[in-house]
């Protein structure tokens, strides 16, 4: 299959699968969406949406957030996983955007690499959740589901995945099509153990293919040094 009609046939399933694909992080404002990507790194979204309320009832604006101490913020989202350096990030995070960007989270990739705890996949999700710009954020699940369908060869890291899905996805979908691939990797398309029998791509998905012809050769190995009774 031509890689521009696997990503069209890929992209038309999602569609029909996924027609409301977005992100399962609780957030009202941009300020709030920031926190729980920073919070999200090697960390579940539902783990995440049972920290945020309380620390937004302690820190509703970036302001206060920026007046807090550290360990304030650490005692807050100890529960999650690296608390020390995400407390270090959050408050650094906040304090920068107060100084530097009039306490307004910025809509450009640039100005949000230079906020601690924001790097590309973060600054990624900002610019298209929540400025609505074609970017890809490519997290763990996008990185091994479109390798595993096909949308990606042998990408090296997450730069590579992110231009060849950019240069392949229209505009206009890119930010859904983030949505759609980390819902099929958190979902279907699992780490360790896929759930290929349950997948509406399976008959497109190139690591299935790859998978059944590597249990045929299996099966004709066994047959042929089988002896006879």
């Amino acid at each position: 299959m031509r890689q521009a009609d696997r990503y069209k046939a890929i992209i038309e399933r999602f569609a029909v699968e996924m027609p409301t694909a977005t992100t399962e992080l609780n957030y009202r404002n941009p300020y709030e969406l920031l926190v729980a990507v920073i919070l999200s790194a090697q960390c579940t979204d539902k783990r995440v949406n049972m920290i945020t309320p309380s620390f937004f009832d302690t820190y509703p604006t970036i302001d206060l957030l920026a007046k807090a101490s550290q360990d304030d913020i650490y005692q807050l989202i100890k529960s999650c996983s690296y608390p020390n350096n995400k407390a270090k990030s959050l408050l650094g995070m906040a304090r920068k955007i107060v100084n530097d960007y009039n306490s307004e989270v910025p809509d450009d990739m640039d100005s949000l690499l230079t906020i601690p705890g924001v790097g590309r996949k973060t600054a990624n999700v900002i610019l298209s959740v929540i400025y609505q710009q074609p970017a890809m954020a490519v997290d763990t699940h996008v990185f091994r589901v479109s390798e595993r369908l096909g949308l990606t060869t042998r990408s090296r890291n997450p730069l590579m995945t992110e231009r060849k899905l950019v240069e392949n996805i229209p505009a206009d979908l890119l930010g859904t099509a983030h949505h759609w691939l980390i819902l099929h990797g958190r979902y279907v398309c699992k780490a360790r153990v896929p759930l290929c029998n349950k997948c509406f791509l399976s008959d497109l998905c190139r690591y299935k293919n790859n998978k059944d012809k590597a249990e045929q050769n299996k099966v004709s190995r066994i047959k042929s040094t089988a002896k006879p009774i």
